[in-house]
């Protein structure tokens, strides 16, 4: 049986770290939902924010979160950070196989990207205040959608691949 997770959690968990060397480790494609995103709109995800808005998007991931999800074969899938804000993603999401929310607390999301200016929705005003505000919107999708929570804390990114490798394997999607 070949794995196919999809990993959820806000902007700065460590979905795209972790899902690239977690698919490396068990041998299957790695997407990354915002940089398939960014190859099809031809630009930056914070540019297409500026001109284009939020809603069109969020239309525009769904219809790519949907086609991701469709594909056969193993796969880890990293999700942008709002992707579970509606509620057919969220569907998407389970009915592709095992989702994990990689759980890290706005304080240290903000120590992880501070210094990140691609991050549209932490730019302009105090980005604490957005990240705990993102965080109270979020959280409860995060766990409404996953099959599992995996605390991020400070682990070494091996620890939490290995953390995400025997949630895995406890669900039976043994690599």
């Amino acid at each position: 049986m070949q794995i196919r997770c999809a990993l959820v959690g806000m902007p700065g968990s460590g979905k795209s770290t972790v899902g690239r060397q977690l698919a490396h480790r068990v041998g299957v494609p790695f997407v990354d939902l915002d940089h398939r995103l960014e190859r099809i709109i031809g630009t930056s995800i914070r540019s297409f924010f500026e001109t284009e808005g939020e809603a069109r998007f969020r239309d525009l991931e769904s219809q790519v979160l949907a086609e991701s999800a469709s594909e056969s074969g193993g796969m880890v899938l990293s999700t942008g950070g709002g992707a579970v804000l509606r509620p057919e993603n969220r569907a998407a999401l389970r009915a592709f196989g095992t989702v994990l929310y990689l759980r890290a607390a706005p304080e240290e999301i903000y120590r992880r990207v501070r210094h990140d200016k691609s991050r549209p929705l932490l730019q302009g005003g105090n980005p604490m205040d957005k990240l705990r505000d993102l965080y109270a919107q979020r959280d409860g999708l995060y766990r409404e959608t996953a099959h599992y929570v995996i605390e991020t804390g400070r682990p070494t990114v091996h620890t939490l691949v290995n953390m995400v490798m025997m949630q895995l394997e406890m669900a039976g999607q043994d690599a």
